[in-house]
């Protein structure tokens, strides 16, 4: 999850197994920084912009690794900060902090690399998006109020409340998918289906459904009772898709995904997309091949994305009302001239 996320939870577990064993302010700084170490990795620089994609949340979040780390940071900890805490608790503490920052990102679509050294499989679930007030706002506020008033209480209220809502996500995110299995029609087998909290909240979900040539695109709110979903549906060259796995980073953007991707061929390029995160045609992670002069494909990059947050948010906030409006979600989009105009999109690096 996002860093103010992963610093709130790390401050809140540490004074949860420090108590009072060191002054309050010393384990909410401890836990803070130790909570936001596994993400120093995004300061690692690679060739391409898949393999920083793939190489995020990888070794630095890898539960041995992290576990073999907490003896050489409870002895500096022992060593800089005079607590009067035995090493045994500092290590504990240390442990519970740096191994809840990987377990929280599982919970995110993302993939998170937990078992690093032994396998690169990346785990996610996406029943939380990666940022969401609903559960960083209880453990500030439980920060606060412990800090303010020395009330350990508050702080282990705060971070039992936080932790349920993760556990609402869970069983959110189980009911939205049986009733979208229940709603597809009798006869239909489909390869896969991926259902993912929506960005800031758990009441809307977005729905990936991938069928042999195309895949459909739809939100469903907790709200909608039931309601049918409505699909917009893409079309999905799997073809293509298997004869491109000879190319390194198709193949490693395929295996990272869990095959949630799709490869669009146009005349000037190969469109890469990520269908786990945002909404087509503009895709979180959407990667071009561009063709040189003698038809060979460049190294990928990164194209940048053209949505409007404003107008998202507001039709967000509709949605989780349960209210079935297309204003940002169009179902009737062209989707042969949205993927033309995609093409046509400069690289990131290309507008910096």
């Amino acid at each position: 999850m996002d860093s103010l996320s992963q610093m709130a939870l790390g401050a809140a577990v540490s004074i949860a197994v420090f108590r009072r064993r060191q002054p309050l302010w010393q384990s909410a700084v401890l836990g803070a920084i130790a909570g936001t170490l596994p993400d120093l990795d995004v300061l690692l620089q690679f060739d391409d912009p898949i393999s920083e994609m793939t190489r995020h949340r990888a070794e630095s979040h890898g539960l041995f690794y992290l576990t073999l780390a907490c003896w050489p940071l409870a002895w500096l900890w022992r060593k800089i900060s005079g607590t009067q805490a035995s090493f045994r608790r500092c290590w504990w503490a240390l442990f519970a902090v740096l191994i809840t920052h990987p377990l929280l990102d599982t919970l995110t679509i993302y993939g998170t690399q937990l078992a690093q050294p032994f396998s690169d499989r990346p785990f996610g679930t996406g029943s939380v998006f990666v940022i969401d007030p609903l559960y960083t706002v209880p453990l500030l506020l439980g920060l606060i109020v412990t800090l303010q008033r020395q009330r350990l209480r508050s702080n282990d209220w705060m971070l039992g409340l936080s932790t349920l809502y993760l556990g609402f996500g869970l069983l959110a995110q189980l009911h939205v998918k049986n009733l979208v299995l229940a709603q597809l029609p009798a006869g239909t087998s489909p390869e896969a289906v991926l259902v993912t909290a929506t960005p800031f909240n758990t009441l809307v979900w977005q729905v990936i459904v991938l069928d042999p040539d195309h895949y459909r695109e739809g939100f469903y709110a907790l709200a909608d009772s039931g309601k049918p979903v409505v699909w917009r549906h893409w079309p999905r060259d799997q073809t293509l898709l298997r004869q491109s796995q000879h190319n390194q980073y198709i193949a490693q953007l395929t295996r990272f995904s869990h095959g949630f991707v799709v490869l669009t061929a146009t005349p000037d390029a190969l469109l890469l997309a990520d269908l786990r995160m945002g909404l087509a045609p503009n895709y979180s992670f959407h990667f071009a091949f561009r063709r040189s002069a003698d038809a060979s494909l460049q190294p990928p990059c990164q194209l940048s994305s053209a949505v409007q947050i404003g107008q998202a948010l507001r039709w967000l906030y509709q949605r989780a009302s349960g209210q079935q409006t297309t204003d940002f979600f169009n179902p009737q989009i062209n989707t042969a001239a949205a993927l033309k105009e995609l093409a046509q999109q400069p690289c990131k690096e290309d507008v910096r």
